[in-house]
């Protein structure tokens, strides 16, 4: 049996990644694969998880089999060294079960890619969809998922947490970086990709070039963003900067180079512990803003517009976020149904 021991490496130009490899030819190939359709952030996530599958399995793409799958998973679900934490959410104690489905996804693209090549020795893929749970010859689809993850609502920040959050922020620029999130529902991604071209004053609209799963779209942002974004442009911005890129770095040695998004992480946490926040994190800031469009009567296919879900069931989260909602449509229904019940209730008290 050969064993295969991945290397991850990263080329880099500069600030930009051209190449990211593990060491084997085929599995190069999907990588090259995945970076000329995806978003760098899928890129390295897919890179990341087939190198801890194959650092678990340890042999070539040609020689894994299901059992080593399931071994893989067994392994991901196992407690880590030393630990007896089990999370409340899912009652688990390894991986989160979204981590472990992940990287179970990214090993099936790799062998449905290689299924596809046809010259690479892989006679199927060795990740099961699932497990059968209907008899032979019943009609309809069954199945048991190999990773059953939880649906759960994400958290939203209140208003006095959202001032005590803005308070906290050292810069302009960390301000309009926070209110993109917070009043136009910009991805994390979404924000840091921002050119200036791609800011229309004027029309209070901000152009997201590439956004999840490489769509266009145009959204609208409150003047209050715009009102952040010129103060920033004018009085911090160094002048120096030679990228499009909107947000940059203000001091220290990457001075005018693109804000990062580890660099964003780093402020949203120094900002979320000044202001004594629990959790803080750039979705929950996204999550609010898309929750409080819902809150204020905004139809969900312009909300899916302006979150740029590709599937309206993506959207309908917000809709049990959103709690008035919720309110509103069970009181209307009880009052219709208490409506018929009176006459019912007087025939028979009659």
């Amino acid at each position: 049996m050969t064993m295969f021991v991945p290397c991850l490496t990263r080329s880099m130009v500069g600030s930009e990644l051209r190449a990211i490899t593990l060491g084997h030819p085929f599995v190069d190939d999907y990588l090259e694969f995945v970076a000329a359709r995806g978003a760098v952030n899928t890129w390295l996530a897919t890179a990341y998880d087939l190198k801890v599958f194959f650092e678990v399995v340890g042999k070539e793409p040609a020689e894994v089999t299901a059992a080593d799958v399931f071994a893989f998973l067994a392994q991901q679900r196992s407690p880590r060294r030393g630990e007896r934490v089990v999370r409340i959410e899912d009652g688990e104690a390894g991986l989160a079960a979204r981590t472990i489905a992940r990287r179970l996804s990214s090993v099936a693209g790799l062998f449905e890619y290689l299924l596809a090549r046809g010259d690479a020795c892989v006679a199927s893929n060795p990740v099961p969809r699932g497990l059968a749970s209907r008899r032979p010859g019943r009609r309809g689809r069954g199945g048991v998922r190999l990773v059953r993850t939880p649906r759960t609502l994400p958290r939203v920040l209140s208003p006095p947490e959202v001032d005590r959050l803005l308070g906290a922020l050292r810069t302009r620029r960390d301000r309009a970086v926070v209110l993109a999130m917070l009043l136009g529902g910009l991805r994390r991604c979404e924000v840091l990709g921002l050119r200036l071209c791609d800011v229309s004053v004027g029309e209070r609209r901000v152009h997201i070039a590439r956004g999840k799963g490489g769509r266009e779209r145009i959204v609208p942002v409150s003047g209050r963003f715009f009102a952040a974004l010129g103060e920033y442009l004018e009085l911090e911005r160094p002048a120096e900067a030679m990228t499009e890129a909107c947000f940059v770095v203000l001091k220290g040695p990457r001075r005018g180079l693109p804000l990062s998004a580890s660099g964003l992480d780093e402020v949203l946490d120094g900002a979320r512990a000044r202001a004594g926040l629990g959790g803080c994190t750039c979705h929950q800031l996204r999550h609010t803003c898309l929750t409080r469009l819902r809150e204020q009567g905004m139809a969900l296919e312009a909300v899916q517009s302006q979150a740029g879900h590709a599937s309206i069931e993506s959207t309908r989260i917000y809709l049990h976020l959103a709690n008035d909602w919720l309110e509103r449509e069970y009181l209307a229904a009880a009052e219709a149904i208490d409506a018929q019940l009176d006459p019912l209730a007087a025939e028979l008290a009659s």
